[in-house]
């Protein structure tokens, strides 16, 4: 399991590219976040931002099943349960949560 949203295209800024992989991996319409990232990670092999997005059209659904296996909802207390895609998404979850 890993999020959804990876990669910004050439002339596209974070913000952009969040409602793009948001329409085509969840199938759902966001609105441009008027916020900054909640959480930012910089590592030697990638940098990720975290955001908040708190309202939207339609239903989350896997969208991008060559992508993703699945696409859910969890709780906090289920994060030790969750094969994640990569060593790193755990901490990273825990610390945004914590926030």
């Amino acid at each position: 399991m890993g999020p959804a949203g990876r990669s910004c295209r050439r002339g596209e800024d974070p913000k952009q590219s969040l409602v793009r992989e948001l329409r085509e991996e969840l199938g759902i319409t966001a609105s441009e976040p008027s916020s900054p990232p909640i959480h930012e990670i910089r590592t030697a092999t990638f940098d990720m931002q975290i955001w908040l997005i708190d309202k939207w059209t339609g239903i989350p659904v896997n969208a991008a099943p060559d992508e993703h296996d699945a696409v859910a909802w969890f709780e906090t207390a289920d994060l030790d349960s969750l094969r994640l895609a990569h060593e790193s998404y755990l901490s990273m979850l825990t610390a945004v949560l914590a926030t």
